[in-house]
């Protein structure tokens, strides 16, 4: 099966920037994609300062859906935003008062990586951070999620004049350029050895997949076998359990239901998807959540994203007005979202 390999390498136009991000592609893009993937034949996505978080989250969720194995090289640097102190990958307009409207939220990466089956997905990071940014790691982790392999790591503040170099991304590119990929581990050591001055000051991240019996591990089986209807029964019966055992409004019954939204996505019925989004939404918010907390944004924006993909215009005019509401609440971070609802939504009534 062919593999995936998504390139991005981002940091601010200007006086923002902290590393020339994007000086490592010319590396990369010169390893053959077979080595880069790992796999007999892979397709490359490369992004090279990009500047909107949404065609980036695009190309991320459409890279996220192939079903071979996926391996993400990031390179760039980590702001937070002022609001909700999250992690972004900064982006080629970001400053630091755009933040959370120009850079990507690193939990949209851990969030589109998710339901991969584990195994399957590869992420190589190399991050710089800001004092701020670097302060919020020593006391909050890097998420990147549970499914995915993830070696790298993330550089301090520099005290030194001048950008910084990408020289982890660097080594593991020139390692690479041999022809041959070793297991991943190794690579990350090797590539740690050529930066061994720098490493002893940096974040080193190393996480491998959860293991195999782990029920997201069969659910993310059986979508890629295309038995929809067993994955949604198996993550029902884990959504029931953790209802019983934590309540609706719980972390753990609120995953399961995002899972089952994300389940009915991949199986087509955006309906259905869109419906579960709107109920994670409305949970959420019930229990008291923010508005712009980001698990309700991500709700919100999925719910709205599916609802735009229904096919059958009496569903889609049927869910409109609780999409609408929930938009008048929950805005997000695109601007006129809110009022692309009520357009659509008056085209499916002068239609119907």
């Amino acid at each position: 099966m062919p593999g995936t390999v998504l390139l991005l390498a981002a940091s601010p136009l200007g006086r923002g920037r902290l590393v020339d991000a994007a000086g490592v592609l010319p590396v990369l893009a010169a390893v053959a994609p077979a080595v880069l993937s790992g796999t007999d034949t892979a397709n490359v996505v490369e992004l090279a300062d990009p500047l909107e978080p949404q065609a980036v989250l695009t190309r991320l969720r459409a890279a996220a859906a192939a079903p071979g194995p996926l391996t993400v090289y990031i390179a760039g640097q980590l702001h937070l935003d002022r609001r909700q102190h999250q992690p972004h990958l900064a982006l080629a307009r970001t400053t630091p008062a755009t933040v959370r409207y120009t850079a990507l939220p690193w939990h949209w990466i851990r969030e589109e990586l998710r339901l991969r089956s584990a195994g399957s997905t590869a992420l190589f990071v190399d991050l710089h951070a800001d004092t701020e940014t670097w302060q919020h790691l020593g006391r909050r982790p890097l998420d990147s999620g549970r499914t995915s392999a993830v070696y790298g790591r993330i550089a301090p503040p520099s005290g030194r004049r001048g950008m910084a170099e990408p020289s982890y991304m660097k080594a593991v590119a020139t390692l690479l350029r041999s022809g041959h990929r070793p297991p991943l581990d190794q690579l990350h050591q090797q590539a740690l050895a050529r930066i061994a001055d720098e490493a002893p000051t940096n974040i080193l991240l190393t996480a491998r997949p959860r293991p195999a019996g782990d029920p997201h591990a069969a659910i993310s089986a059986a979508v890629q076998a295309g038995r929809h209807a067993d994955a949604d029964a198996l993550a029902a019966q884990h959504e029931q359990g953790a209802v019983r055992a934590c309540g609706l409004a719980s972390d753990e019954a609120l995953h399961w239901a995002e899972v089952r939204a994300d389940l009915a996505m991949f199986a087509g019925d955006s309906v259905r998807s869109c419906r579960a989004w709107l109920r994670v939404a409305g949970v959420r918010l019930a229990a008291g959540q923010a508005v712009d907390a980001p698990a309700v944004e991500a709700a919100a924006d999925r719910a709205h994203h599916q609802w735009g993909s229904i096919k059958d215009a009496a569903r889609a005019r049927e869910l409109g007005p609780a999409l609408a509401e929930l938009r008048l609440r929950v805005p997000g971070r695109r601007q006129g979202a809110l009022e692309n609802v009520q357009r659509h939504l008056r085209q499916l009534q002068s239609a119907g």
